[in-house]
């Protein structure tokens, strides 16, 4: 009789600082390469398959390192960064939802917390707080709107849920250093990552 043959291991891993599609993709290719299964892939969160006599878990954490990624494996450091995730998916990926709700009544709703206990855990774990981050996510959303010149600063500041342009303008002199109008001037200012 031949070795019987095993079931793969099925699990969910969460994983911190997955913030873009491309993010989704080099850690699906890395996997796949390894002859790790993926199932579902998300910011945040994948559903892996692999066999245990040939793939041991730390491979797997291996892999996730390697790319510049953590496995969260605490509950409130799992809710950190599901806001994170929800504030890009706000900022980022909903462009003009974002003059349509407010940021702490998309993360109630999202999350299932009170914005205060959400803020608190945000907070304790990221080490900036969280009203601080979302204006740091939209004044990156604003410098790539500038950059395609394709919406005034009035539009934009409609967009990003500003109450006028000159709050905006404000904001943007305050986090970057410089005035829109510097910034559209001076093409070397970089933008930031996401995460």
């Amino acid at each position: 009789m031949g070795k019987p043959s095993y079931v793969n291991i099925s699990t969910t891993i969460n994983i911190k600082n997955m913030v873009c599609k491309c993010c989704i993709r080099v850690l699906r290719e890395d996997f796949e390469k390894a002859s790790i299964k993926v199932e579902k892939i998300k910011l945040g969160e994948a559903v892996i398959s692999y066999d245990p006599d040939k793939i041991n878990f730390s491979l797997i954490e291996k892999i996730v390192k390697q790319n510049g990624f953590e496995l969260i494996t605490d509950k409130e450091k799992l809710l950190a960064e599901q806001i994170k995730l929800a504030v890009i998916e706000l900022i980022h990926y909903y462009n003009n939802a974002n003059s349509l709700i407010r940021n702490s009544d998309y993360l109630i709703e999202k999350l299932g917390y009170t914005y205060q206990y959400l803020s608190a855990i945000f907070s304790k774990h990221e080490n900036i707080t969280l009203e601080k981050y979302i204006i740091l996510q939209k004044i990156e959303k604003v410098k790539e709107l500038l950059d395609f010149e394709n919406y005034t600063l009035s539009e934009i500041s409609y967009m990003m849920g500003y109450s006028s342009v000159q709050y905006l303008s404000n904001q943007f002199k305050q986090i970057t250093g410089v005035s829109v109008s510097e910034y559209k001037k001076n093409k070397n200012i970089e933008r930031k990552p996401l995460n």
